[in-house]
């Protein structure tokens, strides 16, 4: 419950003994109501509780949908994982409720936990920086071409995606960027960032989200001598399709290590 505003999504318990680590998945834009690449069955499977849900004003999600919203979404799904009922019922362990993230997703969850220190451990999977997306936005008219044709075909009436007034990047631009939260310019919030535990995963064929566009977040958490902070790419593209497994691998290993 988003103040008010009903979410949709979907929790994976697992039947391990004991109190669990738990993983909240922020999905891409638009997200499905299902499993984002299979991670969340693979956690279950691994004795990590695993959590996703749909974004104010998608699929069946109630509201509208901006970047705010998105934050304000995560905020909702983490006091669901945190509320007595929750943690009896899912033997949930509240000292590693974990944030992750995939695509629009990842970059959602890293913003989240630039403002919020309950959060210590965070993983984008081919994770998006917003706040550099729009420059790059603003300066590349091809880019923004071909992001308005995709935006457009993922948002109502034809896709399932509602936008709030003034959400679209298109609007954001014309607003201008310095009216973004800071903390969704991810390279700017390495300072902020580089005491946690961050896993960063990519692919090197991936054309989206490419690595070249992740890599400058890795420099800059390494510069403000970030000790607990991994890159992994796969020889995969955006969907990783090929990798999938090993990627869930990854993350269940990654956790182990931070589930003391």
């Amino acid at each position: 419950n988003n103040n008010g505003v009903i979410l949709q999504g979907k929790f994976y318990k697992t039947y391990k003994k004991g109190k669990l680590p738990t993983i909240l998945l922020s999905s891409g834009l638009p997200g499905n109501e299902d499993d984002e690449l299979g991670i969340c069955k693979k956690l279950q499977e691994s004795g990590i509780n695993a959590m996703m849900f749909n974004y104010s004003g998608t699929h069946n999600s109630q509201g509208d949908w901006s970047w705010d919203n998105t934050q304000e979404d995560i905020q909702a799904a983490l006091n669901f994982l945190y509320q007595k009922e929750s943690i009896s019922k899912f033997n949930i362990d509240t000292t590693c409720i974990i944030l992750g993230g995939y695509s629009y997703g990842g970059g959602m969850a890293l913003s989240y936990a630039v403002n919020h220190s309950k959060i210590q451990n965070v993983f984008s999977i081919a994770g998006t920086d917003h706040g550099a997306f729009m420059k790059e936005y603003i300066r590349n008219s091809e880019l923004k071409a071909g992001f308005d044709n995709w935006f457009a075909s993922i948002t109502a009436p034809g896709g399932p995606v509602r936008v709030s007034s003034g959400a679209s990047p298109k609007e954001i631009a014309a607003k201008g960027i310095d009216q973004l939260n800071p903390a969704y310019s991810l390279i700017e919030s390495a300072p902020l960032l580089a005491s946690k535990n961050i896993l960063l995963i990519g692919g090197w064929d991936d054309l989206s989200n490419s690595i070249e566009r992740t890599l400058p977040l890795y420099r800059a958490l390494k510069n403000q001598n970030a000790q607990n902070i991994a890159i992994i790419a796969f020889q995969d593209d955006h969907s990783f399709k090929n990798s999938r497994e090993d990627l869930a691998n990854v993350i269940i290993s990654w956790v182990k290590t931070v589930h003391k």
